[in-house]
């Protein structure tokens, strides 16, 4: 617990240091290069980069045998046991439409397992951290514990995803048979909605196509506060990228049934 809590103000440090770089680019960011092929859009922008050489150069200066796997420069192998998961900005579309829920995401693992996960949301002012089985948010008001809402029921549920065009084919079935039991749904928020999630004002976030980067800094986050994860089987395993959040573990297994068509 020591070490983890010394790693978490670590972790800040790295949070900090990406905010310099994206909030200098963010009144600016409308400009985006695509790194997709296919005809797909994935945009990429100069503060991506920038943030992530930035936490880069502090984890290579300060911990030189943990690894590091970020989206825009790939990998570099651990000596040891430790090694961090960087997505410099998740949500870089609405960080090019000049939107404020773009996060930094931080998580750092323990032989693969997430065990300290980083939220950070620059334009907000927000750092949702979670370790050690809590978490907390820091923001102007401080420091406080986050807990999820505690919401055990599909037809109460506040839900949330990125983006409802995103699913195509089974997972467009999945995910209409889902939105049609909730009570309230919101779309565009990125990692944000997992953070809202842990701190009580959103229930439910489904996804799917995610990479490590994307839930890795998730998981300790939402686990922290009381909340359960698992992917769209109710299982640990997120290398299909299929994520589901919620804010207990009866609501995740209501969202697993409705989302495999299984009655009730």
């Amino acid at each position: 617990m020591e070490e983890l809590s010394r790693f978490a103000e670590f972790a800040r440090t790295l949070a900090a240091a990406a905010r310099a770089e994206t909030m200098r680019g963010w009144r600016e960011a409308g400009h985006a290069r695509n790194k997709a092929e296919g005809g797909r859009f994935d945009p990429v922008t100069e503060s991506d980069e920038g943030a992530e050489r930035a936490i880069r150069a502090l984890i290579e200066r300060h911990y030189p045998d943990h690894g590091i796997v970020g989206e825009e420069f790939g990998e570099r192998q651990a000596e040891g046991a430790w090694s961090w998961s960087l997505d410099p900005i998740d949500g870089t579309r609405s960080f090019v439409c000049g939107l404020p829920s773009w996060s930094t995401l931080i998580a750092l693992l323990h032989r693969g397992q997430p065990v300290l996960g980083l939220i950070d949301i620059p334009r907000l002012g927000e750092s949702y951290i979670g370790h050690d089985g809590r978490s907390s948010l820091r923001d102007a008001d401080g420091d406080r514990p986050l807990s999820t809402s505690r919401c055990s029921s599909l037809a109460e549920a506040r839900f949330s995803t990125t983006d409802p065009y995103l699913f195509e084919g089974v997972e467009q079935e999945s995910f209409t048979r889902l939105r049609t039991k909730v009570r309230v749904t919101r779309y565009g928020l990125d990692a944000y909605a997992y953070a809202r999630l842990a701190a009580g004002s959103i229930d439910l976030v489904v996804e799917s196509g995610l990479k490590p980067h994307d839930y890795n800094a998730l998981v300790p986050v939402i686990r922290g506060a009381g909340g359960a994860v698992a992917n769209w089987r109710g299982e640990d395993d997120f290398s299909e990228g299929h994520v589901v959040a919620a804010a207990t573990q009866e609501l995740l297994e209501e969202a697993v049934r409705a989302l495999n068509d299984i009655p009730s």
